[in-house]
């Protein structure tokens, strides 16, 4: 069982890690190719930091 990546807000340090992670490439994808600008709002300790650290890893490749 893979562990909880708590407290890490980097998607490298997660992969790298081998932590648990959900992968949400086809939410980015919809995001980048149907909008021009995007508000994320969501409660704190939800994701938002990771899929925005998720977000640069994919448009540096």
């Amino acid at each position: 069982m893979k562990k909880l990546p708590i407290g890490i807000q980097t998607f490298s340090k997660i992969i790298e890690g081998d932590y648990l992670y959900i992968d949400k490439t086809e939410i980015a994808r919809n995001l980048i190719n149907n909008f021009k600008y995007v508000f994320l709002s969501r409660p704190p300790r939800f994701g938002k930091s990771v899929f925005l650290d998720t977000l640069k890893n994919i448009f540096e490749g």
